[in-house]
């Protein structure tokens, strides 16, 4: 990490509208610590508050599930629970207002496999036990494709996952339980998010990351056709009331963008000029209401550092009213993720 973080201190920019509230709704926290790799990767509250700390004024954010943490032991569906365990705790700390203003996990989304079908619901409710008021919802990640140079999700999900039956029947108890659905999955994919969605009206869901655009392996030179068929299939998952879109998330190697690869990393006009088109073909289809921006940290810390990306989006909305600033930086993240 500081190897990484010595890379990005190459490109240094003074962080603009500094006293603007932001709500991050998107990172994660994690240790991790395996045979192959002694050293681990890390990053708790010390490396979120260091990277918080560069300007922008982080009021809240809301944790999202990155397998951290499960409990070693026990029945298997009920180990994801540990996450929810683990992050409370770290919001405990920053509620204390020992490590400054921002209330960092004011939201918690885990994991559960919603595959249980109606079995599920257990594990949902020690979830919200577990989460201490904070805990908001379920992300199961159904990122995949055929390619094996495509990295698929997390949990490795079968094709199709989001249309299987036994996942729906998980996923009908959820707003039951007055809990949202994030969906991370890869661009061919959106067609059958637009179909769960259309299926579950009455089921918040949030899409991250754009829906993956994918820019390795056998996309890598296919861009222009990729972008097309992105905006088609997101315009028919905007037609979706209950649906809304995190704008982030883009600069992650499965995107092929290379900023890792380079001596430098980008400036927020790099990133402006390279992605801003994904960010205003959202907002025209979802409209502010239904947008909100995310850092993705620490994951698009592998291309950017956290004030440079808060910048991009900062200059990406110079010309919007003050009122649709408020709702892409923080309004929409607050209501969505109920945090007061």
């Amino acid at each position: 990490m500081e190897e990484k973080n010595q890379w990005l201190d190459l490109t240094q920019e003074e962080v603009l509208e500094p006293e603007l509230p932001i709500c991050d709704p998107h990172h994660h926290l994690w240790d991790y610590k395996r045979p192959t790799n002694p050293a681990g990767s890390r990053y708790l509250m010390d490396e979120l508050m260091e990277d918080i700390a560069g300007g922008h004024n982080i009021v809240s954010t809301v944790f999202i599930e990155c397998g951290s943490m499960f409990r070693a032991g026990g029945p298997e569906a009920m180990r994801p629970v540990g996450e929810t365990e683990f992050v409370n705790g770290i919001a405990a700390m920053s509620a204390s207002g020992t490590y400054g203003p921002t209330r960092v996990a004011a939201g918690i989304v885990g994991f559960a496999d919603l595959t249980l079908g109606d079995d599920v619901v257990p594990v949902l409710e020690a979830h919200i036990r577990a989460g201490g008021g904070r805990f908001r919802g379920i992300r199961y990640a159904a990122g995949w494709d055929a390619s094996r140079e495509v990295r698929n999700s997390h949990f490795n999900p079968p094709q199709s996952l989001y249309l299987q039956e036994d996942f729906r029947k998980g996923f009908a108890r959820l707003a039951p339980l007055n809990l949202s659905f994030d969906a991370w999955l890869y661009h061919p994919q959106i067609p059958e998010l637009t179909d769960l969605a259309r299926a579950y009206p009455d089921t918040t869901i949030i899409l991250d990351h754009f829906g993956g655009p994918l820019g390795v392996g056998p996309y890598a030179d296919r861009r222009e056709e990729v972008f097309e068929q992105w905006k088609a299939d997101i315009a028919g998952l905007a037609d979706c009331p209950n649906v809304m879109a995190k704008l982030g998330g883009v600069n992650m190697k499965v995107n092929g963008f290379d900023w890792h690869k380079r001596e430098r990393p980008p400036t927020s006009q790099e990133l402006l000029e390279a992605t801003g088109r994904y960010y205003t073909y959202c907002i025209e289809q979802f409209g502010t209401e239904r947008c909100m921006f995310e850092s993705n940290f620490p994951v698009d810390k592998e291309s950017c550092s956290y004030n440079v990306i808060w910048n991009m989006f900062k200059k990406l909305t110079a010309d919007f009213s003050k009122d649709e600033r408020a709702r892409l930086f923080h309004d929409n993240a607050a209501r969505v993720y109920r945090i007061d």
